[in-house]
């Protein structure tokens, strides 16, 4: 059966289905990695969108489960330029097609994604239906426009853990995570400094402290950082624990920092996602090509004095990071796990771990 794409500005794309059969809504974005699909669609921050590949083949290694960076596909519908159906890679359990049948997700391919790339560039990220079960196009039009931006809801609150999860160390450290949509990746690299406990979103400051972390890291999501559900949650607890311990923000987590510390934040005309965004550490002379998955930005001019921009992105500017200049505060926009590649911001931490233990003299236990 054909599969049906359609946006909010009247384009009705159609092409060869995949995956499963269904109809489903969400924002078009697209991802400029040329490998990386099984991360990207298991990415958490991708909840609530229809994942579009800009590199033309996708799927031609297979599904490897030890890529996948959570429990899920995460992305609402696939959309890719020419499809792949078997796997070629040794460590491959199964193939792309079978992976979304069996996770429940619609696929479309044969469209041309080079136009709908630019298109998206020109006139910013629109809502858009994915139908792979012969709906009707006129339909699907008059809904997806009725139907809000996917960030209205509280989309954290789908994708964050339940009750705390424990994941023994390689030191003697322990790291508390507020799971905004983490990573696995993420949880990986703060194993090999110690001992991680991952917890819900919503968490109350009085239930870190009792875990007694050693540093406090809030992850990727995704969604508005500025939704009502983190205002009221997440942002007033970073706030009352910026004086208490190291904290690092990692994307989304960057965005609820400043927040917290009084900046404003914005919605991005397209996003960055992919592995080859160019950030500029300032002051430092280093360039760094970083992976990235947000929609959403840290406005500068609201930074305050006590806080200092230290990475900025070389397309357009936007804040990639930031730090205090007294407390052991700090973060970033991009994805230092590099989940897929590349590797350049893999220090990020370190750096952090060095004011972990600068501030409590740690390892402590």
């Amino acid at each position: 059966m054909d599969g049906l794409l359609v946006l909010e500005d009247g384009q009705v794309l159609r092409g060869p289905a995949f995956g499963t059969a269904d109809t489903v809504f969400g924002e078009l974005v697209f991802n400029t990695n040329m490998t990386g699909y099984c991360e990207a669609l298991t990415d958490p921050s991708y909840s609530g969108q229809i994942l579009l590949m800009t590199y033309p083949l996708i799927g031609n290694y297979g599904v490897d489960p030890g890529t996948l960076e959570s429990d899920r596909i995460q992305a609402t519908g696939f959309v890719v330029r020419e499809l792949w159906r078997g796997p070629t890679h040794p460590s491959s359990e199964k193939g792309l097609d079978a992976f979304l049948r069996e996770e429940g997700i619609p696929g479309i391919e044969g469209v041309d994604t080079r136009h709908l790339t630019i298109t998206t560039r020109l006139h910013g990220t629109l809502r858009a239906a994915l139908s792979t079960e012969g709906a009707d196009a006129d339909e699907l039009l008059k809904e997806v426009r009725a139907r809000p931006y996917p960030d209205v809801h509280n989309l954290v609150g789908r994708v964050s853990c339940e009750r705390p999860i424990r994941f023994e160390g390689e030191d003697s450290r322990r790291f508390a995570v507020l799971d905004c949509g983490v990573k696995s990746s993420i949880i990986e690299c703060l194993r090999a400094h110690g001992e991680v406990v991952q917890l819900p979103y919503d968490t109350s400051p009085d239930s870190i402290r009792e875990l007694e972390p050693d540093g406090l890291v809030v992850s990727n999501g995704p969604g508005d950082p500025a939704h009502p559900a983190m205002m009221s949650t997440v942002v007033p607890a970073l706030k009352e624990l910026a004086e208490e311990m190291p904290i690092l923000g990692i994307c989304l987590g960057h965005q609820l920092l400043g927040l917290a510390l009084g900046a404003e934040t914005y919605k991005l005309k397209f996003g960055h996602r992919g592995g080859n965004q160019p950030v500029q550490e300032v002051g430092q002379g280093r360039l760094l090509m970083t992976s990235q998955n947000h929609g959403f930005a840290v406005r500068e001019e609201t930074l305050r004095d006590e806080l200092e921009v230290t990475h900025l992105n070389l397309n357009d500017g936007t804040v990639e990071g930031f730090r205090h200049r007294e407390l052991p505060l700090l973060s970033v926009q991009y994805h230092p796990e590099a989940s897929p590649g590349p590797h350049d911001s893999r220090y990020v931490f370190h750096d952090f771990v060095k004011e972990v233990d600068a501030f409590g003299g740690a390892p402590r236990r």
